[in-house]
C-alpha cells in the first residue's frame, strides 16, 4: 500500500521519535473516498518538546491531509479512559484495528493492556438508561406533534441517532459519531438498523415513530412522569 510509505515518511518529518505509528481509518480498510484524509495514531514518550501529552492535529503533506492523533503513553489512557466514558473509544480502536507502521512489538502491548476493556464492551447502568430514555420519549412526543417541516426533519434526525445509540448500548456495543454510528448499528444488526432507518429515508413518518417506540420499548419503555435528573 504505498500510503505506508507516505506515512513513514511524514512521521519521518514531523514526529520522529515516535515508537508507534498506525494507520487508520478509510485509509487503512482501502476504502477511501475522493475527499478521505489519511487518520494517524501515533504513540511515544518523547513526540513533544515540551510537557504535553497529547495532540490532535491536521497536516498537508505530499498533497494528502493527515489526521494525526498523537499521545504519549500517558496522554493515551486520559484520553482512552475518557473514550470510554462517553462510549467512544475511538482511538482504542484505531489502535486494535489500524495497519502497523511503526512499532508492532510496541503496539502489542499497548493491544494487551487495552484489548480487554474494549472486547467487554459498554455498561449501561441503570441510571444512564433511564435518562436516555426520557430524552428519546421526549423527542419522540415533539415528533408527533411537529408540523413545520423543518423541525420535524431535524427531530427526526436526532430520533434515529437516540434510538440507534440506545440500541447500541444496551447490547453492550459502542456508539460512534456521525456516518459511524449507522455503521455500527449495521454491523450489530442489520436487520434491526434496516427497521429503523427504511421509514426514515421513505419519509414514512407514522412507521418510523412506531419503530422509534418499538425500540424503546424493548429498551425498558418511556421515562417521563416522576423521573429525575
Amino acid at each position: 500500500m504505498k500510503f505506508l510509505d507516505l506515512t513513514q515518511r511524514f512521521v519521518s518529518q514531523h514526529f520522529p521519535a515516535a515508537s508507534v505509528v498506525i494507520l487508520a481509518g478509510s485509509t487503512s480498510r482501502e476504502a477511501r473516498t475522493p475527499t478521505s484524509d489519511i487518520d494517524v495514531l501515533i504513540l511515544g514518550d518523547t513526540l513533544f518538546p515540551d510537557e504535553r501529552t497529547s495532540l490532535a492535529a491536521t497536516y498537508r503533506f505530499e498533497g494528502e491531509i493527515f489526521e494525526v492523533f498523537a499521545y504519549t503513553e500517558e496522554g493515551f489512557a486520559t484520553w482512552a479512559n475518557r473514550g470510554f466514558e462517553q462510549y467512544r473509544p475511538v482511538i482504542v480502536q484505531m489502535l486494535l484495528d489500524g495497519i502497523t507502521v511503526r512499532g508492532d512489538a510496541e503496539r502489542g502491548r499497548y493491544r494487551r493492556a487495552w484489548l480487554p476493556r474494549y472486547e467487554k464492551g459498554p455498561v449501561l447502568d441503570p441510571t444512564e438508561s433511564a435518562f436516555r430514555r426520557y430524552v428519546l420519549t421526549d423527542l419522540l412526543d415533539d415528533y408527533a406533534d411537529a408540523t413545520d417541516p423543518l423541525e420535524r426533519h431535524m427531530l427526526s434526525s436526532l430520533l434515529f441517532e437516540r434510538t440507534a445509540e440506545l440500541i447500541l448500548l444496551t447490547n453492550s456495543r459502542w456508539i460512534g459519531a456521525g456516518k459511524y454510528l449507522p455503521r455500527r448499528l449495521r454491523e450489530f444488526d442489520a436487520g434491526r438498523a434496516a427497521a429503523l432507518s427504511a421509514p426514515l429515508l421513505d419519509r414514512a413518518d407514522d412507521r418510523f415513530a412506531a419503530q422509534v417506540q418499538h425500540e424503546l420499548e424493548l429498551a425498558g419503555g418511556r421515562v417521563q412522569e416522576g423521573f429525575h435528573r
